[in-house]
C-alpha cells in the first residue's frame, strides 16, 4: 500500500507560480511512476503530467506543456509539479497518483494509488 499526500496548493494571480508536492509513504515509491491530474468543478479528471520511476522520462498534456514541470526526488519519496505562468483555466483540484504498470500515463486507469487532492485557484 502507498499513501500519497499532496501539498502546496493555494490562491495565485494569473501569471504567478506554485509548486505542488506529493509525498509518499508505505511501500517503496521509487518503483512507481508518478502522475498529476486535475479536476475542475463539473468536469472530468484530466491528465496533467507523468514522470517515470527513474525520473528519466516525462510527458505533459498539451495544455500545460512549456508552463509546468514535473520532477521527483526518490530519496525524499516526493514528486513535484512546478507550475509557472498560471492561467485562470488552471483552477482545479490537483491530484497525484502512483502506478506500477504505467505505460502512457495519461489514463486514470493506469494508476494504483491516489492522493486526496489540493486546491489550486488562479484568480485576480
Amino acid at each position: 500500500q502507498v499513501q500519497l499526500v499532496e501539498s502546496g496548493g493555494g490562491l495565485v494571480q494569473p501569471g504567478g507560480s506554485l509548486r505542488l508536492s506529493c509525498t509518499a509513504s508505505g511501500r517503496t515509491f521509487n518503483n512507481y511512476a508518478g502522475g498529476w491530474f486535475r479536476q475542475a468543478p463539473g468536469k472530468e479528471r484530466e491528465f496533467v503530467a507523468v514522470i517515470s520511476w527513474s525520473g528519466g522520462s516525462t510527458y505533459y498534456a498539451d495544455s500545460v506543456k512549456g508552463r509546468f514541470t514535473i520532477s521527483r526526488d526518490n530519496a525524499k519519496n516526493t514528486v513535484y509539479l512546478q507550475m509557472d505562468s498560471l492561467k485562470l483555466e488552471d483552477t482545479a483540484v490537483y491530484f497525484c497518483a502512483a502506478g506500477l504498470g504505467v505505460v502512457g500515463g495519461a489514463s486514470v486507469d493506469e494508476y494504483d494509488y491516489w492522493g486526496q487532492g489540493t486546491q489550486v485557484t488562479v484568480s485576480s
